[in-house]
């Protein structure tokens, strides 16, 4: 009964992280950045915020990522389309700039890709 017991409790914790870090609690925002808007992401809680950016195609943009979780996972941004990549601080804006790109969805993700985000260049 007892084994019974531990391994319903093991597979309810399973079930609660893979519902936190892929299904859960996910905001979904978009904002569009113009040449001369300045965007700050904020990464806090297991997600980006907003997670969904648009720019316009053919332009570079400087997006500016401020770290508030301190857990590795969120230490790196990742736009791997791109080939762009930084490196975040904590508790501090950090600047990542985004070189002109063609009309597409880019994905950017924390090292781990537990941290997701869309990149859309319109």
């Amino acid at each position: 009964m007892l084994t019974l017991l531990v391994n319903l409790a093991g597979l309810l914790l399973i079930a609660a992280i893979v519902w936190w870090f892929w299904l859960g609690p996910k905001r979904h925002t978009a904002e569009t950045v113009s040449g001369s808007d300045t965007l700050q992401i904020l990464v806090k809680d297991g997600v980006y915020e907003p997670d969904r950016i648009r720019l316009p195609a053919g332009s570079e943009a400087t997006l500016h990522f401020r770290r508030e979780d301190a857990s590795p996972c969120a230490e790196y941004v990742l736009f791997p389309d791109l080939e762009v990549s930084a490196q975040l601080a904590v508790n501090r804006d950090t600047e990542v700039h985004i070189p002109a790109a063609e009309p597409g969805e880019y994905p950017f993700t924390c090292q781990m890709q537990m941290y997701r985000g869309t990149l859309v260049v319109e």
